[in-house]
């Protein structure tokens, strides 16, 4: 039985991604919103034979963006989901078994299972996010980098939201660099200065945390892999960031 939830999914050339996401989604929610970034492919054509309702919104940035469709949902329980994530049958299962009207909280987080291509990483488990929350009573930060729901009235599910993140390592570098960038510039532009150590330092750190304190090093080649390309995105930021405070 589908609850008075409405879902809603920002996207941006999604094709390969939104349907396996709409049809986990029709399990549980009345209403589904593509919050669209203008795609190019046939994301919001395939969202629309699907029974959702595409919103045209040129990308307002990620916590924006996630807020956008909230005011737009018939219901107050909003559930926010990515393209390339979907809910697994626990998670289904679970979202049923709430009782949403009588609840104490505000909102509610899934354990996200990440995947490389077909490989599970161990990694970043259980990665916790709150996805599905009351939207007159809380809502996404609208601040720059990844955004968040605020609240501190949050009820961890024992469920996973699986997460197609990258097709591949190479699709993941490539990523990576964007983040990298846009992390220097944000700090950057918040005020934020690096040592000259600090590249190394915080490089050393991510490698570390990664190999040693959550295990990674036990996780084989892509433990290894995750670990590095993780310990060179955090390098890079503060070495970007020293670049900018020179040509300043």
């Amino acid at each position: 039985m589908k609850a008075d939830i409405t879902a809603t999914i920002i996207t941006l050339n999604e094709e390969k991604n939104i349907k396996e996401c709409i049809l986990s989604l029709k399990e549980v929610c009345s209403e589904i919103l593509v919050i669209d970034s203008l795609s190019s492919d046939k994301t919001c054509e395939i969202a629309e034979a699907l029974g959702a309702k595409v919103i045209k919104q040129r990308y307002l940035g990620d916590g924006a963006q996630k807020a956008f469709g909230a005011p737009l949902a018939s219901n107050r329980w909003i559930l926010s989901i990515d393209a390339d994530e979907r809910l697994d049958s626990k998670a289904i299962e679970a979202i049923k078994n709430l009782d949403l009207d009588t609840t104490p909280y505000d909102a509610f987080s899934f354990a996200r299972k990440t995947y490389i291509g077909k490989h599970f990483i161990k990694l970043w488990y259980p990665d916790r996010v709150t996805r599905l929350y009351n939207r007159e009573k809380c809502a996404f930060s609208t601040a720059g980098g990844h955004a968040k729901v605020e609240t501190s009235k949050v009820k961890a599910l024992q469920a996973d939201m699986l997460h197609y993140s990258y097709e591949n390592y190479s699709q993941m570098i490539q990523t990576t660099h964007k983040f990298i960038t846009r992390g220097a510039k944000l700090a950057f532009k918040d005020g934020k200065r690096a040592h000259m150590l600090d590249p190394f330092t915080h490089g050393i750190g991510a490698l570390f945390k990664a190999l040693i304190l959550k295990g990674g090093a036990f996780h084989g080649i892509h433990g290894w892999n995750v670990a590095v390309i993780s310990a060179f995105s955090s390098y890079m930021k503060y070495a970007l960031l020293l670049e900018m405070q020179e040509n300043e």
